[in-house]
């Protein structure tokens, strides 16, 4: 009997296919969408130059819930890729689901931060989403395993934010997001200051080796265990290439997590490296994250 021989472009193209099919099991539900008879927040997009990346520019955007009156300090939730998290008609919504969530008590009055990566020049894109670095910056800030994205929050935006919102300094009540190198980013900033942020909220990450990610779940096993909270999202079939086996390495996070105790929860799917499921189950996760 002779093998039957499938053209490479005909198993690329079944393989783009079944992957597609994946991906569409996930939509967004109703606390993705605009409520009638709940408060919309305000989303206001601003303009920074580091001292701590130097000679980077970003654009930044801040939301403040509708429930906010300044009489208590708020919540902070920080997003990298911001602009990924801030568009109302994209796969995340989460200025949509903050409003509806903390109109339904779900989580507290929170000032919503999303953060693009910095652009190594003097002046940001013409273009309004021009978020892509070039040259690219991105990784650099995002994949290094040290503390200065922390103290670029620490010691920039968030006091900048302070100047319009009181922000809380409780750390139990700062939450950090990121999708893919911004995912890594979220868990780094808060295994480097777990006395300033402790809840962690990863899509899609990159826990790899692009810059020594792959370390992460051995450092949590043999590290005393920290006071943090990770709500870790992925799917079967995320990237694999020359940097690592993003499922397996999401996987392996979630075994170290167990192995020490975390207080983690772990969401395996079967989408790709998007963030179709993320954004389905945002609010779950987030209700999640901010319980109690």
């Amino acid at each position: 009997m002779r093998a039957l021989r499938i053209p490479v472009c005909c198993l690329i193209a079944l393989s783009a296919a079944a992957l597609h099919a994946a991906d569409e099991q996930y939509q967004l539900g109703a606390d993705s969408q605009v409520q009638e008879g709940v408060p919309q927040g305000t989303v206001t997009e601003h303009e920074w130059k580091s001292e701590i990346f130097e000679g980077t520019v970003r654009r930044y955007s801040v939301y403040v819930p509708a429930q906010y009156d300044g009489s208590e300090p708020a919540a902070v939730m920080v997003f990298q890729d911001g602009h990924a998290y801030v568009d109302p008609n994209g796969q995340f919504r989460a200025t949509v689901v903050m409003d509806n969530l903390i109109h339904a008590g779900d989580m507290p009055v929170t000032i919503g931060i999303f953060i693009d990566p910095g652009h190594l020049r003097e002046t940001l894109p013409d273009q309004k989403r021009g978020w892509r670095p070039t040259p690219a910056n991105r990784s650099f800030e995002y994949d290094t395993l040290s503390d200065q994205y922390a103290r670029f929050l620490l010691e920039e935006i968030l006091p900048e934010v302070g100047k319009s919102v009181r922000l809380t300094t409780d750390p139990n009540m700062r939450a950090i997001c990121g999708i893919s190198s911004g995912g890594i980013c979220a868990w780094t900033v808060a295994w480097e200051r777990p006395n300033e942020f402790r809840k962690v909220l990863s899509h899609v990450g990159s826990f790899v080796n692009i810059r020594g990610g792959n370390d992460c779940e051995a450092l949590i096993r043999k590290a005393e265990k920290k006071p943090i909270r990770v709500f870790l999202q992925d799917g079967s079939g995320d990237l694999d290439n020359q940097h690592g086996n993003w499922p397996l390495a999401n996987q392996e996070m979630a075994a170290a997590l167990k192995f020490k105790d975390y207080d983690f929860k772990f969401v395996y799917g079967e989408g790709g490296h998007n963030g179709k499921h993320g954004g389905a189950i945002l609010p779950e996760s987030l209700r999640w994250l901010w319980r109690d």
